[in-house]
């Protein structure tokens, strides 16, 4: 049988191309950076940057970018086997507009629809979803069928598994699993009705009953609940299903809430912010690691912090996010120094 992955993501991938000129805006713009790109793939790559083997489920169109999506999850380390092609439509391409320190908005292209929301429930290897330490999904995946189904049966399998003790005999038992994560990953813009969408709350309601670990800012944490005041949206994702409440509010920190009445509730790193867009992921990845490691609740969130931060203190996402050093060593000084933003080669990425 084969070695289960540390973690196995599911959901949005594209093209992001970011500014290289900041504060300037984007009709204005001259020169871009090509990076890969989608939330779900860039915790992926930051799982991998710090040792994780991890995979990521997800479709590309069949054209340049989607080779190119390929290339850079390989040149990661992250394993590609389950990205595949929808002949139909074209490989998403996101741009950025970079105004630190917290202004950075989205455009995205993703019509007449994206090729990750056409990932259907009979593709999926549920052997290996089972078997994942980790598996991580989106609310995005949530926002139209067949991406829907596909996310849900996931969802299923994980949670039927560790009911029955295993799905399979040779499966790992689910003691070994560490955690079934949703990440609230709320863009209206991908949802019918947008931030009025009358459907979102009960599709993330529905998928909170499978899940072991939520994550979210303030405004997913109230798609999901209808709280906003961070503990009560904690304590509303707990009486939803899961173990672990992680309510990220921006420059007041993260609280993090188990149901064993354990919480944490860490301030932010200090850093001087370039782009904050990736700092999610970068954060999710390290979660995954310190969930992985078993550490305590306080411990995580603090390291996940502080990968968070270095990536906010650079340009790019995915080829930014840190490698277990730069953690480290940002803990240890306790701030984010211009070194550390540099990166290995000297060069902010």
């Amino acid at each position: 049988m084969p070695e289960p992955y540390d973690v196995i993501t599911m959901g949005r991938i594209g093209v992001d191309l970011y500014p290289l000129d900041i504060g300037v805006p984007l009709a204005r713009v001259e020169t871009f950076g090509k990076f890969l790109g989608g939330s779900p793939t860039n915790v992926a790559v930051a799982a991998a940057r710090l040792g994780r083997r991890t995979a990521v489920i997800t479709r590309t169109g069949r054209d340049a970018f989607g080779e190119y999506l390929h290339q850079e999850l390989r040149g990661f380390g992250v394993d590609d086997r389950w990205v595949t092609e929808v002949e139909e439509y074209p490989t998403p391409v996101t741009f950025c507009e970079i105004f630190p320190p917290d202004d950075f908005p989205l455009h995205f292209y993703r019509q007449p629809k994206a090729p990750d929301l056409e990932i259907h429930p009979p593709e999926l290897d549920l052997d290996a979803v089972r078997d994942a330490r980790i598996f991580w999904m989106t609310g995005t995946g949530l926002s139209a069928e067949p991406s829907r189904a596909a996310t849900l049966a996931a969802l299923q399998a994980r949670s039927a598994s560790a009911r029955s003790g295993s799905a399979r005999s040779e499966s790992p038992a689910p003691e070994f699993r560490t955690a079934t994560v949703f990440d609230l990953d709320w863009r209206p813009m991908f949802w019918d009705g947008g931030d009025h969408s009358s459907v979102a709350p009960a599709r993330y309601r529905e998928a909170l009953a499978h899940a072991t670990v939520a994550v979210g800012n303030i405004d997913e944490c109230e798609i999901a609940t209808g709280e906003r005041e961070p503990h009560a949206a904690a304590r509303a994702l707990l009486a939803a299903g899961v173990e672990l409440a992680v309510v990220k509010q921006g420059p007041k920190g993260v609280l993090a809430v188990h149901r064993d009445g354990s919480t944490a509730d860490v301030e932010p790193l200090p850093v001087e912010v370039v782009n904050g867009l990736g700092a999610g992921d970068a954060f999710g990845g390290a979660l995954c690691h310190g969930l992985l490691a078993g550490w305590d609740i306080a411990r995580i969130v603090r390291y996940a912090n502080a990968a968070g931060a270095i990536v906010a203190s650079r340009i790019a996402c995915s080829s930014a996010m840190p490698f277990p050093d730069e953690v480290e060593r940002a803990l240890a000084e306790g701030a984010v120094t211009e070194a550390i933003a540099a990166g290995p080669s000297g060069a902010a990425s």
